[in-house]
């Protein structure tokens, strides 16, 4: 059994218009931008399936993003749902089964339960709210707010409802008691938790392992295992009264003093008086132990002396084993935990990133804790990477226009993975699937930022990584502030990333802005030569076939050459995409790449002529000659013997390439282009 679906009305940031999230099996890792809901969803699991969580909520746990009208003719109330479902392993009469049995939608395989809570006003004060309410003339939504909270919410009630919520079913206490929900907030002091035998957590561990040897040998049957822990047990108890009576050897004239006035004071009635005794249970000296960490030198030194960071892990590697004991029907019989929740809000808080990666692929591969949920919530692009792709919920606030036509914040959930969900045997089956293994494999931590950022710039290489957040600087438009982030993709592979935000195309895309800026890559092909598939939509630049062309030539021989001014299908299918995705590329018939486009369009400004250029001396003296007008023969003869200098040499001697300014515009572009290092030359150029 697992929760696959939870459902949140008019709780804090959801809207009076019921959200589900899915969830699956196993790890699920909610992550988006600050107040998306994350906590939330923590807390609505938390109201369900925690016994010990409080019931009653305050006036600030409402959604107040409702119309003045609607709340004076309806008590706001809140509504927080879960449907679970069988498991495809699970076996027939589960003991989940069993104790969901009154919370069945569907007797069916996979059957289905559901559990409802509701906070709302009870309908015999509903008339009241109404008159009071109903009657404000305020135009201040938080007047009608201050009023409810005054008059009406100490009169609401909270109910969990099992099954169909209509047939207001309400939850029996002991089934809702088989579920074990421990939930570890960002701010925690565990310290104070942890490290003390006498510390409730740590006293059930130490009690549930205590003669592990014992209680875990499957030679043994029940009868024999309490025989032996008892023969233990008893030992301890001959033991202490030894030390008890060497304690009251030591006291025994001590005593006598300290009890001397007893008869003076009248104590001493009927000829009886006080006296020391007493007996030391096993389970008393659990508060004698102390959590320590022993170095390898052999120096011991208390836990608290250890990082935040450390010590968290320890916590949670106790906790787990808690969760282990409660789920145990050996130990607890019938009080055992048959579903264990395991929620962690932003492991990264304490953990450095090989620690938050070390750690959730402890999550992951551990059996032994027992754990069947867990539901992490992050903001770290480590912890992101580290899960697959089918366990990251990405939750967004987005500002959507009303049927009122007013814009509210409204909270959305995307599902990465879903996006390339196409059926084995469709067309566009194996493209997705290529897609989808693509993004997995590059999804690192830098990449990995793009479920975080409010506006995404996808990039082809690290030249606009460097140069892009520059040019905003230089325009006064700082990206971070916009919490824009540019993400180099390495190439020319938008097609993959893109999927993942085409909200036209799939309802579990991300909706967030776009932009992606890619090369034009012109290319030419002799006429002689034949395609090794004329029908591909886009060329490959390593082609036997086609090769690369500088803009400068395109057109020039056209009874030599096919040429294409791009060769990038995404330029010619840009209109393809949602409206939230653009495609932005340099001019066609007049560019070629981002290094070559900076040139072209600052062919006075011989900055981009960086150090790590080698023939740095000629392209300053290129620059020059262009901005003097010198003759295009006169520049082509400066150039450095090449192949790229013949062909412009035979190109303006046979007359096809004119002597005027665009042209030697071009070429101080084209050469710019072959000389540079893009990696060396774009740092120095953000510099």
């Amino acid at each position: 059994m697992y929760i696959s679906e939870l459902k949140v009305t008019n709780f804090r940031g959801f809207t009076s218009e019921p959200t589900a999230i899915e969830f699956k099996e196993g790890i699920n890792v909610i992550i988006g931008q600050n107040n998306a809901g994350k906590t939330t969803i923590i807390k609505a699991l938390e109201i369900l399936f925690d016994n010990r969580s409080t019931k009653k909520l305050n006036i600030n746990d409402f959604n107040h993003d409702i119309e003045i009208e609607k709340l004076k003719s309806v008590p706001p109330k809140i509504c927080i749902s879960a449907k679970l479902l069988e498991s495809d392993n699970e076996e027939p009469y589960s003991d989940e089964l069993v104790t969901v049995a009154n919370w069945l939608t569907n007797i069916g395989t996979p059957y289905e339960a559901i559990i409802t809570f509701e906070f709302f006003l009870p309908e015999n004060e509903v008339d009241k709210y109404k008159k009071l309410i109903g009657s404000m003339i305020s135009t201040d939504i938080n007047d009608y707010w201050k009023a409810i909270e005054q008059h009406f919410l100490k009169k609401y009630i909270s109910r969990i409802y099992v099954g169909y919520p209509d047939l207001q079913n309400q939850v029996n206490s002991s089934e809702l008691s088989r579920f074990d929900f421990q939930f570890l907030s960002a701010i925690r002091d565990v310290e104070r938790d942890l490290f003390k035998g006498n510390n409730a957590l740590l006293k059930e561990v130490i009690d549930f392992y205590m003669d592990y040897d014992i209680k875990n040998d499957r030679e043994l049957d029940e009868n024999e295992k309490l025989k032996k822990i008892q023969s233990k047990k008893d030992n301890f108890t001959q033991d202490s009264r030894q030390l008890l009576k060497s304690l009251k050897d030591r006291m025994s004239q001590g005593e006598e003093q300290i009890l001397k006035y007893v008869k003076s004071t009248g104590a001493g009635i009927d000829n009886s008086k006080p006296i020391f005794e007493g007996e030391i249970l096993d389970t008393e000296l659990y508060s004698a132990l102390r959590l320590i960490v022993e170095k390898e030198t052999g120096i011991k030194l208390p836990a608290t002396s250890n990082g935040l960071g450390y010590n968290n892990l320890i916590y949670i590697s106790l906790l787990l084993s808690k969760m282990q004991k409660d789920s145990s029907g050996e130990y607890l019989g019938s009080n055992s935990k048959v579903f264990s929740i395991l929620a962690i809000e932003e492991p990264e808080a304490h953990l450095h990133p090989s620690m938050q990666y070390k750690f959730l692929q402890f999550l992951k591969s551990n059996k032994e804790s027992e754990v069947r949920q867990i539901f992490i919530t992050s903001h770290s692009p480590n912890i992101t990477a580290a899960v697959d792709l089918e366990d990251i919920i990405v939750l967004q606030k987005l500002n959507i226009e009303t049927e009122t036509e007013e814009f509210k914040d409204v909270i959305k959930a995307a599902y990465p993975y879903r996006v390339f969900e196409t059926k084995e045997g469709n067309a566009q089956y194996e493209e997705d699937k290529k897609s989808k293994d693509y993004v997995k494999r590059f999804l690192d931590v830098t990449k990995a930022d793009l479920f975080f950022a409010k506006n995404i710039i996808l990039v082809e290489g690290i030249a606009e990584q460097l140069v892009v957040p520059e040019f905003a600087r230089k325009l006064g438009l700082d990206l971070e502030d916009s919490h824009t982030t540019v993400i180099n993709i390495g190439g020319r592979y938008f097609d993959h990333f893109l999927k993942l935000f085409d909200t036209e195309k799939s309802p579990y895309a991300i909706n967030k802005k776009l932009a992606c800026i890619t090369d034009l890559d012109p290319v030419r092909k002799k006429l002689n030569e034949e395609s090794s598939d004329d029908t591909q939509e886009e060329v490959d630049d390593d082609s036997s076939n086609w090769e690369k062309c500088q803009p400068i030539f395109l057109g020039l021989n056209n009874e030599l050459y096919e040429y294409k001014k791009t060769s990038n299908k995404l330029v010619n299918n840009s209109e393809s995409y949602s409206s939230n995705i653009k495609v932005f590329s340099q001019p066609i018939g007049l560019s070629s790449t981002f290094e070559y486009e900076l040139v072209r369009t600052n062919p006075t400004n011989n900055v981009f002529v960086t150090s790590s250029i080698s023939n740095k001396k000629e392209l300053t003296e290129l620059f020059e000659m262009v901005n003097r007008n010198k003759a295009l023969e006169e520049i082509i003869k400066r150039i450095r013997k090449s192949k790229f200098k013949t062909e412009l040499m035979d190109s303006f001697q046979s007359g096809v390439l004119e002597d005027h300014r665009d042209n030697k515009v071009a070429l101080l572009a084209s050469r710019y282009l072959l000389s540079v290092k893009k990696g060396e030359a774009a740092q120095e150029i953000a510099i």
